[in-house]
């Protein structure tokens, strides 16, 4: 059993109007970054469809440094259309990581909720 401490929220550095599916997102991680598997525990559609990734009990690829002791998870977007950061989470996307948020730190009180660059 890992000890959590931390648990991660990435964006997937999509601008809007474009589209990463969670398995596109795999496919990029272990095609272009070399990893064995997507980096994130979980993903999160701009539909607001949790995708399960990696098992929890398995140390993820997300942040360096970091892995041993958190869970990433990952929304689709993040970008607007001219590929600045902005928040581009849909209702479906912000009631989605809500409720696995609140799910997460039942089961893991102790850790800290963090986006990525924190």
């Amino acid at each position: 059993m890992r000890t959590i401490t931390l648990i991660i929220i990435h964006c997937s550095a999509t601008p809007e109007g474009k589209s990463l599916s969670a398995e596109a997102c795999r496919q990029d991680h272990i095609l272009h970054r070399g990893f064995r598997d997507i980096g994130y525990h979980f993903y999160i559609s701009r539909d607001g469809v949790l995708h399960h990734c990696r098992p929890v009990s398995e140390i993820g690829a997300h942040v360096r440094g970091f892995n041993r002791h958190s869970i990433g998870i990952c929304y689709e977007g993040g970008l607007d259309e001219n590929g600045r950061p902005a928040d581009t989470r849909t209702t479906a996307q912000r009631f989605a990581l809500l409720d696995l948020l609140t799910i997460l730190k039942h089961q893991y009180p102790e850790a800290q909720i963090a986006g990525h660059y924190q």
